[in-house]
């Protein structure tokens, strides 16, 4: 008895904070952000133009395109239209409870593991979809719903506490958008297209089957002393990610890899090795590989000098973002106008989607509106990542990034190297971050300890 009281007082308060989490992240959600006319914006390689004979800023809700001629407002439109085809991973209430916990939210903790989940979905984007492709209905989102969330989370809240403290769930509206979208004449291509863009949001989902959902990633994490509830820093979820990518039995995810460099060192011949394996036939297989690289913009805040080599990364494109944020506070950094960073924010809470059902809602695994920050706010720990479809991407991206690291580089040291060879050929480097078996080995543990308590020394 005395642990179903825990367990409810538990479910109360999870309830509370997903309330507050609403109530706080919808006014960040609600304010617009603006864009200056006569700067490029970069978006995950993509640039895009909005430039005028005017001077001043531009809103990309589409509120006054009246106001900018056609050809900028078409900019503006294409702008939109990839980034709300990203895919956007929020915190969740209500969802099957987390194995050896009460919880069934992340609010509060969840929102590296939430940005991490960002990126890799945009590196399986470009792995199935490619990075031209855009999702059909994006633009039908309307982003003036946002103007209503305040009021809707008041209620929320309200409606939150009456349902803890009468066991009852609210009850899900979902949106009959989806079923209009059924009823476009798809050619081939587009409906191959659509599959795979539900495909790769259900892995995410949150229930324990989800490849790299919620509950399997904090399995994963377990392996490395972290629990739900715990926060989880950028490092600690690119190895996550790694741990995740190489125990998912889906036969559509076999032909993708995870590498994350030690010590800011990419060891090529281990990427390699990575992509090209053997099956028991004998037959070479080719693996696309995403490429993380845990670092540190600083000291207890970020080196300016590193922003043109962020801006840098983010005009690439196989770059596939980089799990950052401010302090304590998670976002998912897709690409950069001027001075100030364009991301995607984890931290308002929605209620869970079952994506088990056929042509579940995809509306809430699309960010409206793109959101943004000056460079110094950034937190200097970060995760980056990149996508490499084949070993010639991979030969070709680290001579280009490592030119890239020599010409931002003002110190004797640049963030982070490509170095030709094994981890196992180098003294320093250890080789068991690379033992394929199901467990973190000793010395990674605590090689994500210290990540993750960010006591690591700049060279």
């Amino acid at each position: 008895m005395e642990a179903t009281g825990t367990d409810e007082v538990e479910k109360i308060k999870s309830k509370f904070m997903s309330a507050w989490h609403n109530m706080k992240y919808s006014w960040v959600l609600k304010t617009k952000t603006y864009f200056s006319r006569n700067s490029p914006v970069f978006l995950l390689g993509k640039c895009y133009h909005f430039k005028t004979d005017e001077s001043g800023e531009l809103s990309t809700d589409g509120s006054n395109f009246d106001k900018i001629n056609t050809e900028i407002s078409g900019n503006v439109e294409e702008f939109r239209k990839d980034f709300i085809s990203r895919i956007w991973l929020t915190y969740r209430e209500e969802f099957p409870q987390i194995k050896g916990s009460a919880l069934t939210t992340d609010c509060g903790w969840g929102c590296t593991l939430r940005t991490g989940q960002m990126l890799l979905a945009q590196g399986l984007m470009l792995h199935f979809l490619g990075r031209a492709w855009v999702w059909p209905d994006a633009l039908d989102i309307d982003n003036s719903d946002s103007e209503s969330w305040t009021a809707h989370t008041v209620k929320k809240l309200t409606a939150s506490f009456e349902a803890s403290l009468t066991a009852e769930r609210e009850p899900k509206i979902l949106s009959n958008h989806h079923q209009e979208a059924l009823k476009r004449n798809c050619d081939g291509s587009e409906m191959r297209n659509e599959v795979y863009h539900r495909k790769i949001i259900s892995w995410f989902g949150d229930s324990p089957l989800a490849a790299f959902g919620l509950h399997q990633l904090i399995e994963c994490g377990k392996k490395s002393g972290k629990i739900a509830g715990d926060w989880y820093g950028p490092a600690v979820v690119a190895h996550i990610l790694r741990k995740a990518v190489e125990e998912a039995r889906d036969p559509e995810l076999q032909g993708v890899t995870v590498y994350v460099a030690q010590d800011c060192t990419v060891y090529s011949s281990d990427v390699i090795d990575r992509q090209c394996s053997f099956m028991d036939s004998g037959k070479a297989v080719t693996k696309a590989v995403i490429i993380l690289v845990p670092v540190r913009l600083g000291g207890e805040r970020t080196n300016m000098d590193y922003i043109e080599f962020v801006k840098g990364i983010l005009s690439l494109e196989y770059c596939v973002g980089i799990i950052g944020g401010k302090p304590k506070q998670s976002y998912y950094f897709a690409g950069f106008q001027d001075d100030s960073l364009i991301y995607m924010d984890p931290h308002y809470c929605q209620s869970f989607v079952d994506v088990s059902i056929k042509d579940f809602p995809l509306e809430s695994f699309h960010c409206p509106s793109p959101k943004k920050m000056s460079f110094k706010k950034m937190d200097p720990s970060c995760t980056i990542g990149f996508y490499c479809r084949t070993v010639q991407d991979f030969e070709k991206a680290s001579e280009e990034i490592t030119k890239m690291l020599k010409s931002s580089s003002k110190e004797k040291y640049p963030l982070f190297t490509f170095v030709k060879g094994h981890s196992r050929d180098y003294d320093f480097a250890s080789s068991a971050l690379h033992e394929e078996n199901d467990l973190f080995s000793e010395d990674e543990k605590k090689r994500l300890k210290r990540f993750s308590t960010e006591e690591f020394v700049l060279l």
